[in-house]
């Protein structure tokens, strides 16, 4: 099964946060398909920066999603679409 799922880096006691696409059954900071962003849990507001599009593929292909990835995707929602 594939996972979109957060990977662990940073110094210690300062970690910073890969959202990437991984089979489940790798290890947490292992192998993985595709970095699709970053989070910085330490920023005044949560500093999420994501690939909106390529989490849409992934889904699309049947890749689930973490319990803290889905968080972090209701809280920042993909941009609206500008306006032609």
């Amino acid at each position: 099964m594939i996972k979109v799922r957060l990977s662990r880096f940073g110094t210690k006691k300062s970690p910073m946060y890969r959202v990437l696409v991984a089979d489940s059954r790798a290890w947490r900071d292992g192998r993985h398909l595709e970095n699709i962003g970053t989070y910085n849990p330490r920023a005044a507001t949560g500093a999420v920066k994501l690939d909106y599009a390529r989490l849409a593929y992934w889904q699309s292909v049947g890749a689930q999603l973490s319990e803290e990835v889905t968080n972090l995707v209701k809280r920042n929602p993909a941009p609206a679409a500008p306006a032609a």
